[in-house]
């Protein structure tokens, strides 16, 4: 079969699908991030010193993680305008009554599809995980300075037997890990006894060597300093960098390497496991959104329910969402199996193809002839009724 019998028809097709894509997309950013904006602008002016060039900081971080959650969706919208416009115009019964088939009509918005979906996958793996990464830490340290450093933790917590240590910044990975601004809180039996706190600590043969201490007995009330303190023998490094990896701050070769540092630390990686695999559905969607697009717009020049048909498209599309945060959240606890949380929402759009097929089969040319004709007859009466409205 010829999926393009028309390569005019396909590359008008394709545009107005990437042009209503976009604005769509586009609309969406805008009215969320405003949104959002104002809801976190208190907490970034807050610290001392921060002003409009961090408001636009904050923009430029949290703008591409936006994009990529709402671009399938803004796919689909842009599917529903695109076929409703041609539909309003009986173009896609032209199409079907000189003989395109499902897949011919389809075919172009799929293909368009597919290469928003590649250029997701590369956006998100180029742009969204580092400003994710990036505003993780940020608001880890209250919208303070952002470490400048690369492959950087902030406001890492360990647990020591009774004991807590918080570091502020984790740079490195490995032996060679560093800890900055390091408090340890000394308990015993629930109740804190002194708290040490020391600029920086490194991983050493006996365990973690702290410079510039300083120790506060809470029972006496006295404080005391010492160069060097050794501490917590006990405390492998990569509690330190594995304590808090986030799939969503990671590329996917990075958060691969990651998930095998976890499992040779004997570490649950079920929830890392999910997010690696839904880096590949997560663009993968935006192919799957014309199919559902295309269930509610197909039926408009029978119907003429524009509102209704959107509505319901719209609806599927909002239903698709839910299954797929549902699944990854079955994922993250466990309850699915990794491969099975990211792809399991994927196979609910296959009845919905058959349907899409099944649905345009059924009109014969005589019975898409008599629907252009009762559509250009229901346009010249609505030309006629304007035009005598005007007279006087």
């Amino acid at each position: 079969m010829d999926f393009f019998p028309s390569r005019t028809l396909a590359i008008y097709m394709a545009k107005m699908f990437i042009i209503r894509t976009l604005a769509v997309l586009a609309l969406l950013v805008l009215v969320l991030q405003a949104l959002d904006l104002l809801g976190e602008s208190g907490k970034i002016l807050a610290h001392p010193g921060n002003g409009e060039a961090e408001l636009w900081t904050y923009v430029s971080l949290r703008a591409p993680q936006l994009i990529a959650r709402f671009l399938p969706f803004s796919v689909l919208l842009g599917t529903i305008i695109t076929l409703a416009t041609l539909n309003q115009n009986s173009e896609v019964i032209s199409m079907k009554a000189g003989g395109l088939s499902a897949h011919q009509i389809l075919a172009p918005l799929i293909v368009a599809s597919m290469g928003v979906a590649v250029l997701s996958f590369i956006f998100n793996e180029t742009l969204v995980a580092p400003a994710t990464a990036r505003l993780t830490q940020w608001e880890k340290v209250d919208f303070g300075p952002i470490p400048a450093e690369s492959n950087i933790r902030t406001n890492v917590w360990v647990k020591d037997g009774n004991d807590l240590i918080n570091a502020r910044t984790v740079i490195g990975r490995g032996n060679n890990v560093q800890l900055r601004d390091v408090t340890i809180y000394n308990r015993s039996a629930n109740e804190l006894n002194s708290l040490m706190h020391g600029d920086q600590a490194r991983f050493t043969d006996k365990g973690w060597l702290l410079s510039d201490v300083t120790r506060f007995n809470v029972n006496s009330g006295t404080e005391e300093k010492t160069p060097e303190l050794l501490i917590g023998d006990s405390i492998r490094p990569d509690q330190f960098t594995l304590s808090s990896v986030d799939a969503d701050s990671l590329s996917i070769f990075a958060l691969r390497g990651a998930i095998g540092e976890l499992e040779q630390a004997g570490r649950p990686t079920m929830s890392l496991k999910a997010g690696w695999w839904h880096k590949i559905s997560g663009p993968m969607s935006s192919i799957l959104m014309p199919l559902l697009g295309a269930v509610a717009a197909f039926g408009l020049a029978r119907s003429g329910q524009l509102f209704i048909r959107a509505v319901i498209g719209m609806a599927l599309g909002f239903a698709y969402f839910v299954a797929d945060n549902f699944a990854l959240a079955m994922g993250n606890i466990g309850a699915y199996p990794a491969l099975l949380a990211a792809w399991a929402p994927t196979a609910m759009i296959r009845p919905v193809e058959r349907r899409i097929l099944r649905q345009l089969g059924r009109d014969s040319p005589v019975r898409l002839a008599e629907i252009m004709v009762g559509n250009a007859r229901q346009q010249m009466v609505q030309r006629v009724v304007a035009q005598s409205d005007r007279c006087p």
